[in-house]
């Protein structure tokens, strides 16, 4: 048979073809998945209320409880503004965090404990699909819920939201950075947990705590020093910061650790955690723990 056979060539042809079909097709069942993913989300009254409606319920109850008098002046060289105002940029933090941190950790933990895994790793879905349908789960859930806060903030509260295309700019990217890091830690969280009962005592309380000292409850600038150096090492910290600057007057860049809304290292700080993510999550997921 001749090399220029037209046979040896089509088979040749199409060798690259199953990769890529592979590749497809690994993605189609994502996209499947989180189909999936979002109806059971929806479908669970707790962790809708929890991960969802919750950053919405505590904007509202902050402002409620500390914005009775009217527009609120927290530094002297700072603008007043509403109280919804100063506690906005962080609730919509938390949001993500919510949503894909805790959310995942939990979910993915209980599943494991309760042999969901276990009996998915005996399909043909591969991991990568499992990621890609969790990840789509959160970025619907996350931008839902970012959604809603912005329109209770702007109707119910009288928060004034950015004219500016450029701050809107910034809030789309700290968001995708923010929410995709906080779902592959969610991801990478779910390996500790040995239990479905130990899921909600190992993951709530690290959320918490990243909320307390990362300006999410607490104004960032009235923590001491030594809690701001330890908040900058989790992302939560920088991902509160950039919504900062988007929702707040210039003024309040003075407030920052830095003297500065400083965006460029907002964004080197959530894309080195969204490696760390990615890296922990590949290296740590397991359809049963080793110990099993």
């Amino acid at each position: 048979m001749s090399v220029t056979d037209p046979r040896v060539l089509s088979r040749s042809d199409t060798r690259p073809a199953a990769p890529r079909s592979r590749r497809r097709n690994v993605v189609a069942v994502g996209v499947w998945r989180a189909r999936f993913e979002l109806l059971q989300y929806f479908r669970s009254g707790d962790t809708l209320f929890f991960t969802f409606l919750f950053p919405i319920f505590m904007l509202g109850l902050f402002s409620v409880a500390f914005g009775a008098d009217g527009d609120v002046q927290i530094a002297p060289d700072v603008p007043a503004v509403p109280m919804a105002q100063i506690f906005l940029p962080g609730m919509v933090a938390a949001g993500m965090l919510l949503s894909g941190f805790q959310n995942l950790a939990m979910d993915i933990a209980v599943d494991r404990s309760e042999g969901v895994l276990k009996r998915l790793g005996g399909t043909p879905l591969s991991p990568v699909s499992y990621f890609l349908g969790k990840i789509g789960q959160v970025a619907v859930t996350g931008t839902l819920q970012a959604a809603l806060l912005l329109v209770f903030a702007a109707t119910a509260l009288g928060v004034p939201l950015p004219t500016d295309p450029a701050a809107w700019t910034t809030f789309a990217w700290v968001f995708v950075l923010g929410i995709t890091t906080s779902a592959l830690l969610g991801v990478a969280l779910s390996s500790v947990p040995r239990s479905a009962k130990s899921a909600t005592a190992v993951v709530v309380p690290i959320a918490l705590a990243l909320q307390f000292i990362s300006g999410v409850y607490l104004t960032f600038s009235q923590l001491p020093e030594w809690l701001q150096d330890v908040a900058g090492i989790f992302p939560l910290k920088w991902m509160a910061q950039g919504m900062r600057a988007v929702f707040l007057p210039d003024e309040f860049a003075v407030l920052e650790q830095n003297g500065a809304w400083d965006l460029a290292g907002v964004a080197v700080a959530l894309g080195a955690w969204l490696v760390v993510g990615l890296v922990l999550s590949r290296l740590t997921f397991r359809w049963i723990r080793r110990s099993a």
